[in-house]
């Protein structure tokens, strides 16, 4: 089969991109992506120079990518405490099973390394705190900062299921997030354990 004589960057980044998510960021090499892209090294390493920036640009277009999801969510989903669990159940669908979210780490450690997409993650957690604020506007109960708690409350319910990934990730995330609802917006004296408030000392049986 020829090889094609040209394909978008975009294009390009996306293969480089499931590569790194297949076999992790090593894996990235312009060998790897020429077989994959159908592009010949020699091209690859004209357009972006080296294995690094190829990396960058691949881990900037994926930041692209959930930045604009997420805004798309943003846009569509009711602003509404519902609408919140459907926001993130949605983004939890992307992590796959759970050897797709193990590698979905090692591309995580490569943002940690670098400040620019250190400052990505940041962004989006900010534009996602304040999504998720948005559908709770209505919500009196609700405390401040309940958009950033909720997503934090979303990446832990993301970790522990994957050391007991028994059963798929957007059931698991969606029953942890409607718990988590329920004891945020309860009224005070519902929030103690079991939903019931103690009873006063004078009507409490002697042991």
């Amino acid at each position: 089969m020829p090889r094609p004589k040209t394909l978008p960057d975009s294009d390009v980044l996306e293969a480089a991109l499931k590569l790194i998510h297949t076999d992790g960021p090593e894996a990235l090499t312009f060998a790897a992506l020429a077989k994959a892209s159908g592009l010949s090294a020699a091209t690859l390493v004209q357009r972006f120079g080296s294995k690094d920036e190829l990396k960058r640009r691949a881990l900037h277009a994926a930041w692209d990518h959930l930045d604009a999801r997420t805004a798309r969510l943003g846009a569509t989903l009711p602003r509404t405490p519902e609408g919140a669990i459907a926001m993130l159940v949605a983004l939890s669908a992307d992590y796959g099973g759970i050897d797709a979210y193990a590698e979905g780490l090692l591309v995580l450690r490569e943002d940690f390394r670098d400040p620019v997409l250190r400052a990505r993650g940041a962004a989006w957690k900010a534009a996602l705190a304040a999504a998720l604020d948005a559908r709770f506007a209505c919500e009196p109960s609700a405390p401040s900062g309940i958009g950033l708690m909720m997503a934090s409350q979303w990446q832990g319910s993301l970790l522990w299921w994957a050391f007991e990934p028994d059963t798929d990730v957007t059931t698991a995330v969606e029953d942890g997030l409607r718990r988590f609802v329920a004891a945020l917006t309860a009224p005070p004296a519902d929030r103690l354990s079991g939903g019931d408030a103690p009873r006063p000392a004078s009507r409490q049986r002697r042991a």
